[in-house]
């Protein structure tokens, strides 16, 4: 691991400025300043800025972004919710990033600060941090760089890199599908690739590597042959469940190049491995085949709402190999091994979209929320029960497609 000076990276680095004047979304909150945080992209048009607006309830009433909301610098962004404050991340797309941060004030959203960062792929809340890392996909110049923003501060309190040639030493680069702070580590799941193209020759076999905190320092890389890897682009697939277990999903759909085509080489079953509380390897004696007990569907991203239950997007597998393009909710129990459609959601053709990341779950047990953008152009949040595996429609958003939901006190 090679550690770099703070700052070092002068312009490309993060560098923090505060905003002249206070943003807010209107409205006032009934629950002594808790609100919901929904993220909309305008339909209007293509390549606009986001809209963040509050609201009270998800399962009930009506939002809108004309007039209303926060307008963010630019579209593709993605969030997360740490140590009471928004945080708002702009993928740039190889381009410098942004990242802002809000927190409640009287019910309202406040902007702290905003900073611009290079592209980041992959963050997460570690202790009071969020911790970032932009990857490299060049095998000439196969360095990752890790970056420490503490929460409390809003600045940044370290900064490093490691080789990424050197996370499954099979000449492939180990690019991290998401991190998770776990105890007093990270686990970062991985998949390789063997540059740009996200192909390898190592499409049957899944990566953990665990790093110490807050050094980063790589300290073991654990593995799996019985599926592919963890977890998706962009996509925590990790879930720790009350009593420190942690599961993986994989959705085995690993690429390879084969002549001249790119095509699914992954030949191990779509599942669900599992880590056991206060151990560094997969659990040998677990395995959860998704495909053989859903009937041919995958995982590709998931919400933990609780007793052991995820609300999950799947795909179903064709008969050429690939993956439908159409996207099924459902709840899956890890401990019961149940799959179970999720019944009330707007009809297949119906729905344009639901939202994949940032997906809402108060943790009872049960009950999470998700966004269901429709081709009329309509946009709702819908409840999910996952215990019972059905759908309630909820707060209407109007004047964009819904993108997140997340909740801040």
């Amino acid at each position: 691991m090679k550690t770099k000076s703070l700052f070092s990276l002068l312009a490309a680095a993060i560098l923090f400025g505060s905003c002249s004047k206070s943003e807010s979304s209107g409205g006032e909150s009934t629950d002594g300043g808790s609100k919901y945080i929904v993220a909309v992209t305008p339909i209007a048009s293509t390549g606009v800025a986001d809209y963040l607006v509050t609201a009270n309830s998800l399962d009930e009433g009506t939002v809108s972004i004309l007039g209303n909301g926060i307008e963010q610098d630019g579209t593709y962004r993605y969030y997360l919710t740490t140590n009471n404050k928004f945080f708002s991340f702009l993928y740039g797309q190889g381009n410098p990033g942004a990242v802002t941060a809000y927190n409640l004030t009287e019910g309202k959203l406040k902007k702290l600060t905003n900073f611009q960062s290079e592209t980041v792929a992959a963050f997460a809340a570690v202790k009071e941090d969020v911790l970032m890392t932009k990857m490299s996909r060049n095998l000439a110049a196969p360095t990752h760089t890790w970056y420490r923003v503490n929460t409390n501060s809003l600045s940044i309190v370290g900064e490093g890199s490691l080789n990424a040639l050197e996370l499954a030493n099979n000449g492939e680069i180990g690019y991290f599908s998401w991190l998770t702070q776990v105890g007093n580590k990270v686990y970062a799941p991985f998949f390789c690739i063997q540059g740009s193209s996200f192909t390898t020759a190592y499409p049957n076999k899944a990566w953990v590597a665990v790093f110490s905190y807050p050094e980063m320092k790589l300290e073991k890389v654990f593995t799996d042959e019985r599926t592919s890897y963890v977890g998706q682009y962009f996509t925590n697939g990790l879930g720790t469940v009350e009593n420190g277990d942690i599961y993986a999903f994989s959705a085995a759909n690993a690429t390879s190049k084969v002549g001249d085509v790119t095509k699914i080489t992954s030949t191990n079953p779509p599942a669900i491995l599992r880590i056991a509380s206060g151990t560094t390897e997969f659990d040998k004696n677990y395995f959860f085949n998704v495909a053989e007990i859903s009937g041919g569907y995958n995982i590709v991203n998931w919400t933990y709402v609780g007793g052991n239950n995820f609300i999950v997007s799947s795909k179903k597998k064709q008969s050429d190999g690939t993956y439908s393009a159409t996207t099924t909710i459902a709840a899956v129990n890890v401990v019961d091994k149940t799959f179970k459609i999720v019944s009330g959601l707007p009809k297949a053709d119906e729905v344009k979209s639901f939202t994949q990341r940032n997906n809402y779950s108060k943790k009872d047990g049960k009950t999470g929320y998700i966004g269901v953008n429709l081709t009329s152009g309509e946009s709702y949040v819908y409840k999910i029960d996952a215990s019972a595996a059905t759908a309630t429609k909820g707060l209407k958003v109007e004047g964009g497609t819904i993108t997140a939901i997340e909740h801040l006190d």
